[in-house]
């Protein structure tokens, strides 16, 4: 293993459903020299990425990384959020626009598939959480309802896949990203061959599966000279999902006792395993295995998250009331205890808030149906969310100490939540065990962290992870009433 330098820096590409970033650094220090925003775009009744506007603006950031950086950057890493997927036709050419997960074209579809494969018989094959917006639905629909453009595709590459193929030409899969389609075997590691078959899909589009660490290829020749790269950098494929770079960068140091809860859009609660768990637990409980940047699992369940203060704070913002989200968090602590708790994971909550049905009011009518007071100001609603999310990660906690037969003693708060000090108090306090929260840039951190390993400038996953504690602020949160250590 050659010792990291001084001159050691990665490029670590995080995108996000809200933004994206480019970012430069090493293990001890990471510096944003690029944002964009990542809206959706809708056309007709359809939720689309614009996937050109997102590799454009990671183009941008490329060439300032390289402007600020000419020497020392010794690999590129990309990682997305899951699930959402590009078909390349025989010339490689992306086959029409790349859809969003929360579109509405797999409104019953879960339920029309389940006639072909049950439920049971598709967690036994793939040990992956139900919903409604996984590939295996996704593409069902797809096929479904665009039988002639299926039948032009050749190839199925995840988001950050697809990202790596344009900026390399060399078209993989990544192993974390693709768990997360529900279209693979954590036994034999390999693309759940006898789902696919079931389902009717052509089994060319699913081709060859790269570990985390895996160096995809070197930078096509016009895309180093359009963005001012050295010759040689190599694209190195971290965990390509955002949460399995984000777990690699948690900052535990003991062996399974800990819990990790990765904290944005979505909420990704869960430990990390050896190998999956699919009994009759994790099934009751829909947890999901998803790969992990050691090869391994990340034993978890997503919860929809923040997400929902997120559209609360679009709809606030189109109607003129603008706050930040620091500004929501202080109005929900002042507000106190909340008078109301929703169920997160309704799927009302799931699809983007419209103008004439907005989330503020979908939570206030789920308060009308259930009995409970209305909330009248935004204070009061987002001190609402944040505790129901509290007690959901609590509940979760003892269900994964059920199914998994281990004693949780701490959690590691990650990403982007982690800066949100009301939601780690009433969290610490509603699971009862130690929190640490830090650092919210898990997902570039581990992003750069598995390139070093790749590139043997690192020791071990562990060693990284000693390095993080010491180079970035981890806060405790106390399981006492007053929260804040």
């Amino acid at each position: 293993m050659g010792p990291q330098r001084d001159t050691d820096r990665y490029i670590a590409v995080d995108l996000g459903a809200e933004s994206g970033r480019v970012i430069v650094g090493e293990l001890a220090g990471i510096e944003v020299v690029h944002r964009f925003a990542n809206r959706p775009v809708r056309v007709g009744d359809s939720l689309y990425w614009d996937v050109l506007a997102i590799f454009a603006e990671v183009k941008t950031g490329l060439r300032e990384a390289f402007r600020r950086y000419p020497r020392g950057i010794l690999g590129i890493g990309v990682d997305t959020w899951g699930v959402d997927y590009g078909l390349l036709d025989a010339q490689g050419d992306l086959l029409g626009n790349l859809y969003h997960y929360r579109d509405r074209r797999t409104d019953g579809i879960p339920e029309e598939l389940y006639a072909a494969v049950t439920r049971r018989e598709i967690f036994e094959r793939t040990g992956i959480q139900f919903m409604q917006i996984n590939t295996i639905y996704q593409l069902y629909a797809h096929r479904k309802q665009k039988p002639e453009l299926l039948g032009q595709a050749r190839t199925l590459l995840t988001l950050p896949s697809l990202l790596n193929y344009w900026l390399t030409g060399v078209a993989v899969d990544e192993y974390s990203d693709v768990t997360t389609t529900q279209l693979y075997d954590p036994r034999s590691r390999d693309w759940a061959w006898d789902l696919i078959d079931a389902l009717g899909f052509d089994r060319r589009w699913f081709g060859r599966i790269v570990m985390p660490g895996t160096a995809v290829g070197p930078l096509l020749p016009h895309v180093a000279d359009e963005i001012g790269a050295a010759s040689g950098v190599q694209v190195i494929a971290p965990a390509t999902h955002d949460t399995g770079s984000a777990a690699a960068a948690v900052p535990a140091l003991g062996q399974g006792e800990h819990a990790f809860l990765s904290s944005g859009t979505w909420s990704l609660l869960g430990v990390e395993l050896p190998e999956p768990i699919l009994n009759d637990k994790a099934y009751r409980y829909n947890f999901t295995n998803e790969g992990a940047a050691d090869g391994g699992i990340r034993f978890l369940k997503n919860i929809i998250g923040l997400w929902i203060v997120q559209e609360c704070k679009r709809s606030w913002d189109r109607e003129g009331r603008e706050h930040s989200y620091g500004e929501l968090a202080e109005l929900a602590d002042k507000a106190g205890p909340a008078e109301f708790r929703i169920d997160v994971n309704d799927p009302r909550f799931l699809k983007p808030g419209l103008i004439d049905d907005s989330m503020p009011d979908r939570i206030r009518g789920y308060c009308g149906e259930t009995g409970q007071p209305v909330p009248d100001d935004p204070g009061r609603l987002v001190r609402g969310v944040l505790e129901s999310l509290a007690a959901l990660y609590a509940r979760t906690i003892a269900e994964l100490e059920d199914t998994t037969g281990r004693r949780i003693r701490e959690l590691y708060i990650i990403g982007g939540g982690s800066r949100n000090e009301l939601l780690c108090r009433l969290t610490a306090q509603a699971a009862g065990i130690p929190t640490y929260a830090g650092p919210a840039e898990a997902t570039a951190i581990g992003n750069i962290l598995v390139q070093a390993l790749s590139l043997g400038r690192l020791e071990s996953l562990a060693a990284g992870r000693a390095q993080l504690r010491r180079s970035y602020e981890i806060r405790e949160y106390a399981p006492g009433a007053g929260g804040a250590g």
